[in-house]
């Protein structure tokens, strides 16, 4: 079982920027290609970009690219989003998830079996 804990969340103003991790409490994240995901107050979850097992693949949310950064450590278990020039509707809570494959050669998955608990990150001023 793929358990999920997520970190960093915060309250940021407009402008700054936030480091959110993920990483397992159990089994091994490096065998796992992981998604973030945000769900804003009233509005459907968004996935915002996904990264593959060996970080060959990344993907993002097109309204995302250049402000949202995906990386990761196997070594150190750990996928990171880091979130720079964060506005207000960046407000939500952010989700590390995981199909359960490798792989994401041309897109995000659709669906998620494995889901941490989410951080909340605040934007305001």
């Amino acid at each position: 079982q793929l358990q999920l804990v997520e970190s960093g969340g915060g309250l940021v103003q407009p402008g700054g920027s936030l480091r959110l991790s993920c990483t397992t409490s159990g089994a091994t994240l490096a065998n796992n290609a992981i998604a973030w995901v945000r769900q804003a107050p009233g509005k459907e979850r968004e996935v915002v970009g996904c990264i593959s097992s060996s970080s060959g693949n990344i993907h993002y949310e097109e309204s995302l690219k250049g402000r949202f950064t995906i990386s990761r450590d196997n070594a150190r278990n750990t996928v990171w989003l880091q979130m720079n020039d964060l506005k207000p509707e960046d407000t939500a809570v952010y989700y590390c998830a995981a199909e359960g494959g490798k792989f994401v050669p041309f897109a995000c998955p659709d669906e998620y079996p494995y889901w941490g608990q989410g951080t909340q990150v605040t934007v305001s001023s």
